[in-house]
């Protein structure tokens, strides 16, 4: 892994413990709530067309969720102008903008850890490259976040999921998975608008670079007894670009990988808990 243009912020084992469910199936949009400082990440694979346009969004958004905010971009392996594009926004925007560059194609998970390694503000948050969901979106997790009950994790669920049917198909099977053999109770799991307050992730080691590091992820948070709380967030349709998620060889790497946990769990669940790297980079 290799770093692009430094950059800095811009101003203006236990019991696995239950996740909270939904209120309802479709939250009302809360009023964003300005966090201090915020870290935003977004895995980008061949999403030439794509990145500008998701930075000039967060640029736009992100002054009235954070004080202090930083946008990283991961490349991951890309093999069009991905890269290229990266390094002209983080050259445009120094005080905003870093680049972290895989010299091949990881995998998903890989990417994910790649963002939360180099963040380094107090809330971390991320989307994918695809533009499916609104940086601006993220308000509705700000505000969760600060209530009163002050979660460590907000996980977003997909209102209406702007998907091919045999996708959606796939993640209920997914999600029934995870909540038979885990005990995982999310409504969606791998939706890509997630914030974490930066000490829930302290400590935490997840194994898989593939699809299923954010349900590794969520398992191991919830059996460190961090609160995780879910809200609606819209979902739109990828206009450009091809989406990855549904290869063959994604979905076998995430059942495999999903059965190493599973086996190991029941073998060991210490030792398979604290199985990975770690999730921050100060860890």
């Amino acid at each position: 892994m290799t770093t692009t243009a430094p950059g800095s912020a811009i101003a203006p084992p236990p019991a696995p413990a239950p996740l909270a469910e939904p209120a309802s199936a479709v939250a009302p949009a809360r009023a964003p709530t300005p966090l201090a400082e915020l870290s935003y990440f977004f895995p980008a694979h061949n999403e030439e067309g794509n990145l500008e346009a998701l930075v000039a969004d967060a640029l736009v958004a992100l002054p009235a969720l954070a004080s202090r905010f930083e946008i990283i971009i991961v490349n991951d392996g890309s093999r069009d102008r991905t890269g290229a594009l990266a390094d002209a926004l983080a050259g445009a925007h120094p005080e905003a903008v870093r680049v972290i560059h895989h010299p091949t194609n990881l995998g998903y998970g890989a990417a994910l850890r790649s963002g939360f390694r180099v963040a380094r503000f107090e809330y971390v948050g991320f989307t994918d490259g695809d533009r499916q969901f609104a940086v601006s979106d993220l308000g509705r997790l700000t505000a969760r976040i600060a209530e009163a009950d002050r979660p460590d994790v907000v996980a977003g669920f997909r209102i209406q999921r702007a998907d091919p049917l045999i996708r959606t198909l796939y993640a209920r099977s997914y999600r029934l998975a995870n909540r038979i053999l885990f005990g995982l109770r999310v409504t969606d799991v791998d939706c890509a608008c997630k914030l974490f307050r930066r000490d829930s992730l302290r400590g935490l080691r997840v194994e898989s670079g593939g699809a299923f590091f954010s349900a590794e992820l969520l398992i191991k948070l919830a059996a460190a007894g961090r609160s995780v709380v879910q809200v609606g967030v819209p979902h739109y349709p990828r206009t450009i670009g091809t989406p990855t998620g549904a290869r063959p060889a994604v979905i076998l790497r995430a059942v495999r990988d999903f059965w190493n946990l599973r086996l190991r769990m029941w073998a060991n669940p210490g030792v398979a808990l604290g199985r990975g790297e770690p999730i921050l980079g100060d860890d």
